[in-house]
């Protein structure tokens, strides 16, 4: 039994991590059933800045622009390597 008066941490990096992937995720879903390649049009998007690359389907060019591009990117840099390990 967990005790209720033990102090947890917060851990805004895990946040933050989670919403950038929970992003993706929508912005994917988004962009298939538009029937887009979501790969080209996420990097399309991620090199150019330009969010013309991303379908309004879903408000996903609104949600994907909710999140910081260099943060997005820092994030798939770390999920690779870590998965490469």
């Amino acid at each position: 039994m967990k005790d209720i008066t033990e102090t947890m941490s917060f851990r805004s990096e895990d946040l933050r991590r989670d919403t950038i992937k929970h992003v993706l995720r929508l912005v994917q879903e988004a962009l298939e059933e538009r029937g887009y390649n979501s790969v080209n049009q996420l990097a399309g998007y991620l090199i150019s800045n330009d969010p013309a690359y991303i379908s309004s389907h879903k408000n996903a060019r609104t949600i994907i622009q909710s999140v910081e591009r260099y943060e997005i990117i820092e994030e798939l840099v770390r999920a690779y390597l870590e998965d490469n390990e």
